[in-house]
């Protein structure tokens, strides 16, 4: 009886422990599966945030960078003169420009597309053009309104001589509707321009001078004759 006692008692005890072996086992699987989950889910985590963090990033250069273009964009649509076309030049020298000018006021500064400018998007304040000389320069955007009003504007480089400088500053004192400034950023020492023309002239006594003053001051090339030439700014 004893020995069958101690055969039954080390089955159990086999029987026992063969199960403990398979419940660690099963212990051990379960601790892999779950750590392989995790680490699947973190995974996901961060491949899901660096997509999101990308595609987030992509959005905001984009908009930043559309948004940078409108700004660009609106900006040069405020600086530009509007104008469009180029010039002819005629038998007498005389060169008109044969395209758009336009004719907005705008407050900011305008690139035109010659110089000195002969129309274009200006300044909404005229400058004083009752035969007023200037010794410096004047801006561009209030000049084009003088011009707009139908008057002559002379300019003269640092080339040009002090006889015809001195000469062409009589003439337009004596000129209502004309005005002279320096302006260096021209070709020749000497220009002559009104709303859509210009020309250059050799001196005081070349005679396209008299000829465009009588032609162009209050001419029929003008937008808004009879407008005034004083009460605007005087720079």
């Amino acid at each position: 009886m004893g020995s069958v006692k101690s055969s039954s008692s080390a089955a159990r005890s086999a029987r026992v422990e063969e199960m403990r072996r398979a419940e660690r086992a099963r212990a051990r699987r379960n601790r892999i599966l779950t750590v392989a989950a995790s680490v699947v889910v973190v995974a996901g985590l961060v491949v899901g945030g660096v997509v999101l963090v990308r595609s987030q990033s992509d959005d905001s250069g984009k908009k930043d960078t559309a948004a940078s273009g409108d700004a660009k964009n609106t900006e040069n649509a405020k600086n530009s003169a509007g104008d469009s076309g180029h010039f002819t030049t005629g038998k007498d020298g005389v060169r008109t420009w044969s395209g758009k000018l336009s004719r907005t006021h705008v407050t900011t500064k305008v690139t035109y597309p010659m110089h000195p400018p002969v129309g274009g998007n200006h300044n909404p304040v005229w400058l004083d053009c009752n035969g007023t000389v200037y010794d410096k320069p004047v801006h561009d955007e209030n000049a084009v309104h003088a011009l707009e009003h139908g008057a002559v504007w002379v300019t003269y480089t640092g080339a040009a001589r002090k006889a015809d400088v001195s000469a062409l500053a009589a003439k337009v004192k004596r000129t209502p509707y004309s005005l002279m400034s320096p302006y260096e950023k021209q070709d020749a020492p000497l220009v002559l321009s009104a709303w859509g023309h210009q020309v250059t002239v050799e001196s005081a006594k070349d005679p396209e001078v008299d000829k465009f003053f009588a032609t162009y001051v209050q001419g029929e090339q003008t937008p808004e004759p009879g407008a005034a030439c004083t009460g605007g700014v005087m720079r």
